[in-house]
Protein backbone atom coordinates (compact mmCIF):
# COMPACT_ATOMS: atom_id res chain seq x y z
CA UNK A 1 0.00 0.00 0.00
CA UNK A 2 1.62 3.66 -1.05
CA UNK A 3 -0.57 6.35 0.58
CA UNK A 4 2.45 8.09 -0.28
CA UNK A 5 1.26 8.46 -3.94
CA UNK A 6 -1.54 9.88 -3.07
CA UNK A 7 -2.19 13.84 -3.70
CA UNK A 8 -3.34 14.04 -0.20
CA UNK A 9 -2.06 16.64 2.52
CA UNK A 10 -0.28 15.49 5.36
CA UNK A 11 -2.89 15.88 8.21
CA UNK A 12 -5.75 13.52 6.10
CA UNK A 13 -2.30 11.49 5.14
CA UNK A 14 -1.83 10.79 8.95
CA UNK A 15 -5.79 10.59 9.99
CA UNK A 16 -5.76 7.79 6.92
CA UNK A 17 -2.66 6.41 8.28
CA UNK A 18 -4.53 5.92 11.45
CA UNK A 19 -7.38 4.32 9.85
CA UNK A 20 -5.04 1.43 8.21
CA UNK A 21 -3.73 0.77 11.62
CA UNK A 22 -6.78 0.57 13.36
CA UNK A 23 -7.79 -1.99 10.25
CA UNK A 24 -4.75 -4.55 11.69
CA UNK A 25 -3.06 -3.43 8.54
CA UNK A 26 0.84 -1.76 8.41
CA UNK A 27 2.07 0.56 5.50
CA UNK A 28 5.69 -0.11 4.39
CA UNK A 29 8.77 2.81 5.43
CA UNK A 30 7.98 5.00 2.40
CA UNK A 31 4.84 5.75 4.13
CA UNK A 32 6.03 6.84 6.77
CA UNK A 33 8.96 8.49 5.68
CA UNK A 34 6.39 10.54 3.42
CA UNK A 35 4.42 11.42 6.58
CA UNK A 36 7.31 12.32 8.79
CA UNK A 37 9.18 14.62 5.99
CA UNK A 38 5.60 16.41 5.24
CA UNK A 39 5.41 17.21 9.33
CA UNK A 40 8.62 18.50 10.16
CA UNK A 41 8.34 21.04 7.18
CA UNK A 42 5.28 21.86 9.03
CA UNK A 43 7.36 21.79 12.47
CA UNK A 44 4.79 19.45 14.06
CA UNK A 45 7.15 17.82 16.06
CA UNK A 46 5.24 16.16 18.39
CA UNK A 47 3.49 13.70 15.18
CA UNK A 48 7.08 13.23 14.46
CA UNK A 49 7.78 11.86 17.35
CA UNK A 50 4.21 9.88 17.70
CA UNK A 51 5.25 8.24 13.70
CA UNK A 52 8.72 7.19 14.74
CA UNK A 53 7.22 5.38 18.09
CA UNK A 54 4.46 3.89 15.70
CA UNK A 55 7.06 2.49 13.28
CA UNK A 56 9.03 0.89 15.82
CA UNK A 57 5.94 -0.58 18.03
CA UNK A 58 4.58 -2.56 14.29
CA UNK A 59 8.21 -3.40 13.64
CA UNK A 60 8.82 -1.04 10.94
CA UNK A 61 12.60 -0.03 11.78
CA UNK A 62 12.61 3.43 10.68
CA UNK A 63 15.83 3.70 8.15
CA UNK A 64 18.60 5.89 7.59
CA UNK A 65 16.47 8.14 5.28
CA UNK A 66 13.75 8.55 8.32
CA UNK A 67 16.30 9.48 10.96
CA UNK A 68 18.19 12.16 8.37
CA UNK A 69 14.75 13.99 7.64
CA UNK A 70 14.62 14.23 12.03
CA UNK A 71 18.13 15.51 12.35
CA UNK A 72 17.55 17.63 9.95
CA UNK A 73 14.63 19.05 10.94
CA UNK A 74 15.99 19.19 14.60
CA UNK A 75 19.16 20.99 13.69
CA UNK A 76 16.71 23.76 11.21
CA UNK A 77 15.33 24.44 14.51
CA UNK A 78 18.07 24.79 16.54
CA UNK A 79 17.87 21.56 18.66
CA UNK A 80 21.36 20.70 18.01
CA UNK A 81 21.73 19.12 20.94
CA UNK A 82 18.48 16.79 20.49
CA UNK A 83 20.03 16.43 16.69
CA UNK A 84 23.51 14.98 18.11
CA UNK A 85 21.19 12.76 21.04
CA UNK A 86 19.39 11.58 18.08
CA UNK A 87 21.94 10.43 15.88
CA UNK A 88 24.79 9.01 18.57
CA UNK A 89 21.41 7.07 19.82
CA UNK A 90 21.25 5.55 16.04
CA UNK A 91 24.81 4.46 16.42
CA UNK A 92 24.52 2.72 19.79
CA UNK A 93 21.88 1.15 18.45
CA UNK A 94 24.25 -0.65 15.75
CA UNK A 95 22.53 1.47 12.79
CA UNK A 96 25.82 2.83 11.01
CA UNK A 97 25.18 6.24 9.02
CA UNK A 98 25.71 6.94 5.81
CA UNK A 99 27.68 9.96 3.93
CA UNK A 100 24.15 11.62 3.13
CA UNK A 101 23.73 11.80 7.27
CA UNK A 102 26.79 12.53 8.55
CA UNK A 103 26.36 15.71 6.07
CA UNK A 104 23.41 16.78 7.90
CA UNK A 105 24.69 16.34 11.19
CA UNK A 106 27.78 18.43 10.39
CA UNK A 107 25.85 21.10 8.54
CA UNK A 108 23.60 21.47 12.00
CA UNK A 109 26.51 21.86 13.85
CA UNK A 110 28.16 23.88 11.77
CA UNK A 111 24.96 26.44 11.28
CA UNK A 112 24.76 26.87 15.05
CA UNK A 113 28.62 27.18 14.96
CA UNK A 114 29.26 24.17 16.95
CA UNK A 115 32.34 23.34 15.19
CA UNK A 116 34.25 21.24 17.93
CA UNK A 117 31.50 18.83 17.68
CA UNK A 118 31.23 19.12 13.60
CA UNK A 119 35.14 18.53 13.60
CA UNK A 120 35.13 15.11 15.69
CA UNK A 121 32.08 13.53 12.98
CA UNK A 122 34.00 15.24 10.09
CA UNK A 123 37.19 12.87 11.44
CA UNK A 124 34.91 10.21 12.68
CA UNK A 125 33.28 9.69 9.05
CA UNK A 126 36.59 9.83 7.12
CA UNK A 127 38.13 6.92 9.64
CA UNK A 128 34.83 4.96 8.64
CA UNK A 129 36.23 4.85 4.75
CA UNK A 130 33.18 7.70 3.92
CA UNK A 131 34.86 10.60 1.66
CA UNK A 132 33.40 14.17 2.18
CA UNK A 133 32.01 15.52 -0.72
CA UNK A 134 31.55 18.46 -2.42
CA UNK A 135 28.51 19.82 0.16
CA UNK A 136 30.41 18.36 3.29
CA UNK A 137 33.44 20.43 2.42
CA UNK A 138 31.48 23.53 1.68
CA UNK A 139 29.82 22.94 4.95
CA UNK A 140 32.54 22.44 7.00
CA UNK A 141 34.14 25.71 5.00
CA UNK A 142 30.69 27.90 5.61
CA UNK A 143 31.15 26.67 9.84
CA UNK A 144 35.05 28.19 9.73
CA UNK A 145 34.33 31.08 7.89
CA UNK A 146 31.41 32.00 10.51
CA UNK A 147 33.55 31.63 13.29
CA UNK A 148 36.35 34.31 11.41
CA UNK A 149 38.87 30.56 10.98
CA UNK A 150 39.31 31.59 7.43
CA UNK A 151 43.27 30.15 7.21
CA UNK A 152 41.00 26.49 8.43
CA UNK A 153 38.66 27.65 5.56
CA UNK A 154 41.28 28.06 2.97
CA UNK A 155 42.75 24.84 3.79
CA UNK A 156 39.74 22.65 3.40
CA UNK A 157 39.37 24.59 -0.02
CA UNK A 158 42.06 23.53 -1.26
CA UNK A 159 42.00 20.03 0.05
CA UNK A 160 38.50 20.23 -2.04
CA UNK A 161 39.92 21.16 -5.28
CA UNK A 162 42.97 18.39 -4.72
CA UNK A 163 40.61 15.99 -4.34
CA UNK A 164 38.65 16.81 -8.00
CA UNK A 165 35.56 18.27 -6.41
CA UNK A 166 35.63 21.29 -8.78
CA UNK A 167 35.52 24.77 -7.79
CA UNK A 168 31.69 25.84 -8.24
CA UNK A 169 29.43 28.79 -7.82
CA UNK A 170 28.58 27.30 -4.61
CA UNK A 171 31.66 26.80 -3.20
CA UNK A 172 32.90 30.34 -4.44
CA UNK A 173 29.50 32.10 -2.33
CA UNK A 174 30.71 30.04 0.67
CA UNK A 175 34.01 31.55 0.89
CA UNK A 176 32.43 35.33 -0.20
CA UNK A 177 29.66 34.89 2.40
CA UNK A 178 32.16 34.50 5.47
CA UNK A 179 34.06 37.06 4.63
CA UNK A 180 31.34 39.55 3.94
CA UNK A 181 30.11 38.40 7.67
CA UNK A 182 33.27 40.06 8.61
CA UNK A 183 33.58 42.79 6.59
CA UNK A 184 36.30 41.62 4.17
CA UNK A 185 34.46 42.50 1.28
CA UNK A 186 37.29 43.46 -0.65
CA UNK A 187 38.63 40.25 -0.56
CA UNK A 188 35.43 38.62 -1.36
CA UNK A 189 34.81 41.29 -4.28
CA UNK A 190 38.51 39.94 -5.55
CA UNK A 191 36.75 36.09 -5.49
CA UNK A 192 33.84 37.46 -7.39
CA UNK A 193 35.98 38.69 -10.06
CA UNK A 194 37.93 35.51 -10.16
CA UNK A 195 34.56 33.46 -10.64
CA UNK A 196 34.20 35.65 -13.95
CA UNK A 197 38.12 35.00 -14.94
CA UNK A 198 37.62 31.29 -14.34
CA UNK A 199 34.42 31.23 -16.11
CA UNK A 200 31.94 29.99 -13.19
CA UNK A 201 28.49 31.54 -12.80
CA UNK A 202 27.70 34.32 -11.07
CA UNK A 203 23.66 33.28 -8.82
CA UNK A 204 21.88 35.77 -7.43
CA UNK A 205 23.44 34.68 -4.19
CA UNK A 206 26.54 35.49 -5.62
CA UNK A 207 25.48 39.33 -6.25
CA UNK A 208 23.40 39.64 -3.01
CA UNK A 209 26.30 38.31 -1.31
CA UNK A 210 28.51 41.38 -2.64
CA UNK A 211 25.93 44.11 -2.80
CA UNK A 212 25.23 42.95 1.52
CA UNK A 213 28.88 43.22 1.96
CA UNK A 214 29.07 46.79 0.15
CA UNK A 215 26.01 48.22 1.85
CA UNK A 216 27.32 47.38 5.11
CA UNK A 217 30.48 49.40 4.34
CA UNK A 218 29.10 52.10 3.08
CA UNK A 219 30.39 51.68 -0.25
CA UNK A 220 26.48 52.32 -1.93
CA UNK A 221 28.14 53.64 -5.44
CA UNK A 222 29.94 49.82 -5.93
CA UNK A 223 26.68 48.28 -4.55
CA UNK A 224 24.65 50.05 -7.04
CA UNK A 225 26.82 49.15 -10.00
CA UNK A 226 27.02 45.57 -8.71
CA UNK A 227 22.78 45.80 -8.98
CA UNK A 228 22.21 47.39 -12.60
CA UNK A 229 25.03 44.37 -13.39
CA UNK A 230 22.63 41.94 -11.97
CA UNK A 231 19.98 42.94 -14.16
CA UNK A 232 21.71 42.96 -17.02
CA UNK A 233 22.70 39.30 -16.66
CA UNK A 234 19.27 39.05 -16.53
CA UNK A 235 18.70 38.02 -13.24
CA UNK A 236 15.61 38.53 -11.28
CA UNK A 237 16.51 40.45 -8.23
CA UNK A 238 14.69 39.10 -4.70
CA UNK A 239 14.29 40.89 -1.29
CA UNK A 240 17.47 40.62 -0.43
CA UNK A 241 18.69 42.52 -3.52
CA UNK A 242 16.66 45.56 -2.46
CA UNK A 243 16.74 45.85 1.10
CA UNK A 244 20.18 46.68 2.10
CA UNK A 245 20.68 49.25 -1.45
CA UNK A 246 17.35 50.83 0.47
CA UNK A 247 18.54 50.74 4.21
CA UNK A 248 21.88 52.39 2.72
CA UNK A 249 20.04 54.97 0.26
CA UNK A 250 18.12 56.42 3.23
CA UNK A 251 21.18 56.66 5.79
CA UNK A 252 23.10 58.75 3.66
CA UNK A 253 19.79 60.94 2.51
CA UNK A 254 19.01 59.28 -0.68
CA UNK A 255 15.51 58.71 0.06
CA UNK A 256 13.81 59.33 -3.23
CA UNK A 257 15.91 56.84 -4.37
CA UNK A 258 15.25 54.39 -2.08
CA UNK A 259 11.72 54.73 -2.87
CA UNK A 260 12.44 54.59 -6.45
CA UNK A 261 13.47 50.97 -5.51
CA UNK A 262 10.31 50.21 -3.37
CA UNK A 263 8.48 50.71 -6.18
CA UNK A 264 10.52 48.57 -8.78
CA UNK A 265 10.58 46.07 -6.02
CA UNK A 266 6.51 45.85 -5.30
CA UNK A 267 6.14 46.24 -9.09
CA UNK A 268 7.79 42.77 -9.73
CA UNK A 269 5.55 41.09 -7.05
CA UNK A 270 8.29 41.02 -3.88
CA UNK A 271 6.56 42.21 -0.10
CA UNK A 272 9.37 44.43 1.34
CA UNK A 273 10.02 43.38 4.71
CA UNK A 274 9.35 45.16 7.72
CA UNK A 275 12.15 46.85 8.63
CA UNK A 276 12.39 48.72 5.40
CA UNK A 277 9.28 50.62 6.31
CA UNK A 278 11.69 51.97 9.29
CA UNK A 279 14.47 52.43 6.91
CA UNK A 280 12.41 55.30 4.74
CA UNK A 281 10.66 56.86 7.66
CA UNK A 282 14.05 57.12 9.40
CA UNK A 283 15.24 58.72 6.45
CA UNK A 284 11.95 61.35 5.52
CA UNK A 285 12.56 62.42 9.30
CA UNK A 286 16.40 62.94 8.77
CA UNK A 287 15.30 64.92 5.78
CA UNK A 288 12.59 66.68 8.04
CA UNK A 289 9.53 65.35 6.14
CA UNK A 290 7.26 64.99 9.20
CA UNK A 291 3.65 64.30 6.74
CA UNK A 292 5.07 61.89 4.52
CA UNK A 293 7.09 60.05 7.72
CA UNK A 294 3.62 60.16 9.32
CA UNK A 295 2.13 58.76 6.04
CA UNK A 296 4.31 55.72 5.68
CA UNK A 297 3.52 54.90 9.52
CA UNK A 298 -0.13 54.73 8.97
CA UNK A 299 0.73 52.81 5.78
CA UNK A 300 2.37 50.70 8.27
CA UNK A 301 -0.45 50.77 10.92
CA UNK A 302 -3.10 50.01 8.08
CA UNK A 303 -0.81 46.83 6.98
CA UNK A 304 -0.46 45.80 10.59
CA UNK A 305 2.87 45.93 10.88
CA UNK A 306 4.90 47.23 14.00
CA UNK A 307 7.41 49.84 13.43
CA UNK A 308 10.48 50.12 15.69
CA UNK A 309 10.89 51.98 18.90
CA UNK A 310 13.62 53.77 17.50
CA UNK A 311 11.33 54.44 14.18
CA UNK A 312 8.86 55.59 16.50
CA UNK A 313 10.99 58.13 18.69
CA UNK A 314 12.05 59.22 15.39
CA UNK A 315 9.12 60.05 14.20
CA UNK A 316 8.00 62.23 17.17
CA UNK A 317 10.82 64.12 17.61
CA UNK A 318 10.56 65.48 13.61
CA UNK A 319 6.97 65.87 14.35
CA UNK A 320 7.24 68.12 17.26
CA UNK A 321 10.01 69.74 15.42
CA UNK A 322 7.30 70.75 12.77
CA UNK A 323 4.67 71.94 15.40
CA UNK A 324 2.77 69.00 14.21
CA UNK A 325 1.77 68.15 18.08
CA UNK A 326 -1.46 66.19 17.28
CA UNK A 327 0.86 64.07 15.34
CA UNK A 328 3.27 63.52 17.83
CA UNK A 329 0.74 62.61 20.35
CA UNK A 330 -1.09 60.33 17.91
CA UNK A 331 2.35 58.00 17.86
CA UNK A 332 3.08 58.45 21.15
CA UNK A 333 0.03 57.34 22.76
CA UNK A 334 0.99 54.25 19.83
CA UNK A 335 4.08 54.14 21.51
CA UNK A 336 3.08 53.39 24.59
CA UNK A 337 0.27 50.87 23.82
CA UNK A 338 2.58 49.23 22.43
CA UNK A 339 4.94 48.95 25.13
CA UNK A 340 7.87 51.68 24.20
CA UNK A 341 9.33 53.77 26.06
CA UNK A 342 10.13 57.94 24.32
CA UNK A 343 13.45 59.42 25.38
CA UNK A 344 13.72 61.65 28.25
CA UNK A 345 15.28 64.40 25.76
CA UNK A 346 12.53 63.52 22.71
CA UNK A 347 9.59 63.96 25.76
CA UNK A 348 10.66 66.64 27.35
CA UNK A 349 10.78 68.46 23.64
CA UNK A 350 7.38 67.54 22.99
CA UNK A 351 6.22 68.87 26.63
CA UNK A 352 8.12 72.40 26.38
CA UNK A 353 6.02 72.43 22.60
CA UNK A 354 2.90 71.41 24.27
CA UNK A 355 3.14 73.66 27.25
CA UNK A 356 3.54 76.68 24.72
CA UNK A 357 -0.03 76.04 23.11
CA UNK A 358 -2.37 75.53 25.71
CA UNK A 359 -1.66 73.97 29.47
CA UNK A 360 -4.63 72.68 29.80
CA UNK A 361 -5.00 71.35 26.25
CA UNK A 362 -1.66 69.32 27.40
CA UNK A 363 -2.67 68.04 30.76
CA UNK A 364 -5.80 66.76 28.75
CA UNK A 365 -4.07 64.69 25.89
CA UNK A 366 -0.95 63.64 28.40
CA UNK A 367 -3.81 62.13 30.70
CA UNK A 368 -5.27 60.17 28.05
CA UNK A 369 -2.33 58.88 26.97
CA UNK A 370 -1.09 57.82 30.19
CA UNK A 371 -4.47 56.80 31.60
CA UNK A 372 -4.60 54.62 27.92
CA UNK A 373 -0.83 53.05 29.23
Amino acid sequence: MRLCRVALRVSEGYELLRQVLVNGLVPENAVFNKLISGFCKEKQYTRVSELLHTMIAKNRVPDNYTYQEVINWLCKKGKGLEGLRVFNDLKDRGYAPDIAMYTTMIHGLCTMGWLGEARKLWFEMIEKGFHPNEYTYNTMIHGFCKIDNFEEAKILYKEMCNKGHKETTVSYNTMMTGLCLHGRTDEAYRLFQEMHQKGIVRDLITYNTIIQGFCKEGKIVESMNLFRELLAQGLQPSTYSYTPLIQKLCQVGAVQEAKGLWNDMKNIGLEPIVGTHDYIIIGLCDQGDAAEGMEWFIEMLNSKLKPKQETLGRLVECLTQRDRLDDSLLVLEFMFRTGYALEKGVCHSLVNKLCWEDNHFVETCLGEILEGK
